[in-house]
């Protein structure tokens, strides 16, 4: 009778289907496995190597059904009729485990979703991809699915499986090349890769999921099934503001941050995100910033990258805290009426095995062709943006950030390598555009592509680019042959104002254009003047060490620089520690100075950036107009022998002016005389010389009377003492 029946049961399988499934290579397993009828009953067949015994229970009928060893570990057991609700009660050495059986679920995945996604029209792909945990008829579980089109085979593998690719063998949509299984019983918290045979038939290394949404800690590198988020919101009057304000003329000024290196707790270990809500939030109140910009926060593997070789573009790194655990830090500081923006990186990803690279065992989310494909610059891989799945890729991570963390902006790193094709790249090492020119055609169809989606998916969120050229139209509206970015980083204001800054005081009369030059093209873009963390990098030095002279005069220095940037237009960004003058170059792998705020002089430049921001956001002149030429004029711009500056911010009728001077040499210039449009009183605002910053205390005593005799074309002047190494903020007195 044993003998009968296993006939009967490997009749069921051909012997070339059951050899593929014993060994783990079977392309088409929800052919075979799971319940399928066979003649006059039916059979189930599930894979379990290393199992003693199987067995098929029947829940509505309490009866069991051994299922008989085919191969090495290819189970069938053989029922009279189908098998409606049933589990599989498997024997392991270790002891008994009851499981759904995956191969009896239909697939989740629709059609019509599917076509949409090959079609690149899915707003949410992550929503489909990835991996889920649902609920089935009762049955609890995790839905995996992955694109990967060109693989012969796809299993998902983990701590569930004992990491054993013959188990959990994925269902295939052929023609969209995505695979998907519901695997019951598998939790949130369960780790978990893909592992794939290319079409050749080769094991490729063990893949990360692209759609994952929380990783292991590095250097470990499985994906991790995340529960849905567990928050509660307290930020609804944040978001409801956000999307009806006109951020062209709200202030700006932002505190950019290594959430891993700005400050440690007393056991030598890096901040969390609570423990970060609980200092960095409050610090940055004090300091009067508008919003915070993380360095990149998707996980990535090497931390010397500083997370600009993300691998995982849905999943805050597992440095910082759990998933939940940034909802809140968010939540926090919209609550504390502080923006977030995070560092997003679409121009590369890096060429780690487990990640992207030769996901299939094709150049599946790259460029096949190295002239297109990598970076040589940062060994990486770039994107193919002329794909239609890899773009939503992208797409859906950006929004994902916005519709599940909140977050109020995205600035969008090496935009300018992403535009041209030869980036970086010498005579014949690239390849032209079809219309033979550099432009990366693909990657501007993706900005534009970026910015409209994000503009109709989560309204009021910016999307700031790092483009470093004279790319014409970086946040012009797309309707007008834009890019259609909120803001561009004014990287021209910041390696020419750096330049004039580093000079001795005395030579600055030779390159006084370098801090004029900005304003001839001030309303070509949308502006924002980074003093970013690519400024304190690779051998440059903080920028308290590049300013010139002794150590009284380095602080002035960057005080008047602070105080010309603050009054310059454009929103504003410094990078952390530049707020007390850090002396040292940022190191990723330590703290900042802290310590250093012990010294008055390092207290006083904390104090100016706060005074400054303070202004900046009170002052409607020093922001309504930043974009607009009549927000702007010059009172003196060619007092090259003294190096002074002045000039005026309007903020539309009814508003102050603002006058700014900026006095570059140490020598106290008295009795300078500079015209302004309103007589009375002039306040002063902010004196960057002032002892209350560390200063030498030379000013106006607060307050000074414009006379009525014009000076420079405006109809009155003010007779100014000049600080030295200072710049001084004015405003008139209204009744």
């Amino acid at each position: 009778m044993a003998v009968a029946q296993a006939t009967r049961v490997a009749a069921c399988i051909p012997a070339e289907a059951l050899q593929a499934l014993d060994k783990g290579r079977c392309g088409t397993p929800f052919e075979w496995l799971g319940p399928h009828q066979h003649g006059d009953g039916w059979h189930v067949a599930t894979v379990a190597h290393g199992a003693a015994a199987v067995e098929v229970v029947l829940l509505g009928e309490s009866k069991t059904w051994p299922a008989q060893r085919q191969g090495e570990g290819v189970f069938i057991a053989t029922l009279p009729h189908e098998p409606e609700n049933y589990r599989l009660r498997i024997y392991w050495p270790t002891g008994e485990e009851m499981l759904g059986d995956p191969y009896a679920f239909a697939p989740l995945l629709t059609e019509g979703t599917l076509r949409a996604f090959h079609a690149g029209e899915l707003s949410h792909p992550g929503d489909i991809l990835g991996a889920h945990v649902v609920h089935i008829n009762e049955v609890s579980g995790v839905h995996f699915s992955v694109w990967a089109p060109n693989a012969r085979r796809v299993s998902v593998v983990g701590d569930f499986n004992q990491w054993d690719g013959r188990r959990h063998m994925m269902r295939r949509h052929d023609h969209e090349g995505v695979w998907e299984i519901f695997v019951p019983g598998v939790k949130a918290g369960a780790l978990y890769k893909f592992e794939l045979l290319d079409r050749n038939g080769h094991l490729l290394p063990l893949k990360a999921d692209p759609f994952a949404r929380q990783t292991e800690l590095p250097p470990a590198t499985a994906s991790v099934v995340a529960a849905p988020l567990s928050i509660t919101w307290h930020d609804a009057s944040w978001m409801a503001h956000r999307a009806s304000v006109d951020h062209e003329r709200t202030p700006i000024s932002i505190y950019e941050v290594h959430a891993g290196s700005w400050q440690w707790d007393e056991t030598g270990q890096p901040l969390d995100w609570d423990a970060l809500a609980t200092r960095l939030i409050p610090y940055v109140q004090a300091q009067g910033f508008t919003h915070i910009e993380l360095m990149p926060i998707t996980e990535f593997p090497f931390g010397g990258s500083w997370g600009y070789q993300p691998i995982a573009m849905y999943a805050p790194t597992a440095r910082l805290g759990r998933p939940d655990a940034f909802a809140r830090f968010v939540d926090s500081c919209h609550v504390a009426g502080i923006g977030v923006i995070i560092d997003w990186v679409s121009a590369h990803f890096p060429s780690d095995e487990h990640g992207l690279r030769d996901f299939d065992g094709t150049k599946l989310y790259e460029h096949s062709d190295p002239r297109e494909g990598v970076h040589q610059d940062w060994d990486t891989l770039i994107y193919n943006y002329g794909r239609h799945e890899v773009r939503q890729y992208l797409l859906g991570s950006a929004v994902h950030w916005m519709r599940h963390y909140h977050v109020d902006g995205l600035r969008v790193d090496a935009v300018a390598s992403m535009l041209y094709r030869d980036y970086s790249r010498p005579e014949g090492e690239w390849i032209p555009n079809k219309h033979g020119g550099r432009e990366n055609l693909e990657a501007i169809d993706f900005v534009r592509a970026l910015n409209q989606t994000v503009a109709r998916e989560q309204s009021g969120v910016l999307v700031i680019a790092e483009e470093s050229t004279a790319w014409p139209g970086v946040t012009r509206h797309i309707n007008d042959g834009g890019l259609g970015f909120s803001y561009k980083w004014n990287m021209g204001w910041m390696h020419d104002s750096l330049e004039y800054m580093k000079r001795d005081p005395l030579y600055r009369r030779y390159h006084h254009h370098n801090l004029t030059f900005s304003l001839v093209y001030a309303w070509s873009e949308k502006f924002l003047l980074p003093l970013s963390h690519d400024e304190v990098v690779h051998g440059k030095g903080s920028l308290i060490a590049r300013m010139p002279g002794d150590r009284w005069r380095k602080f002035a220095n960057l005080r008047a620089y602070f105080g010309y940037m603050w009054t310059h237009p454009g929103k504003k960004l410094l990078f952390m520690g530049g707020e007390f003058a850090q002396e040292r170059e940022w190191d990723h792998d330590r703290p900042l100075d802290w310590h250093l705020l012990d010294d008055p002089l390092h207290r006083g430049v904390q104090q100016l950036v706060a005074d400054l921001n303070s202004v900046f956001v009170h002052e409607p002149a020093l922001h309504r107009c930043d974009h607009e030429p009549g927000g702007f004029q010059w009172v003196v711009g060619d007092d090259t022998h003294a190096s002074v500056y002045a000039y005026l911010r309007f903020g539309g009728e009814g508003v102050p002016p603002i006058l700014a001077v900026c006095n570059f040499t140490p020598e106290v210039r008295r009795g300078y005389r500079i015209g302004v449009p309103e007589g009375g009183l002039w306040r002063e605002l902010c004196n960057t010389d002032s002892a209350h910053y560390g200063g030498s205390n030379v000013g106006n005593g607060g307050m000074i009377h414009a006379d009525s005799e014009g000076c420079r074309g405006q109809p009155h002047a003010l007779n100014l003492v000049l600080p030295p190494l200072a710049t001084l903020i004015l405003r008139p007195e209204r009744s």
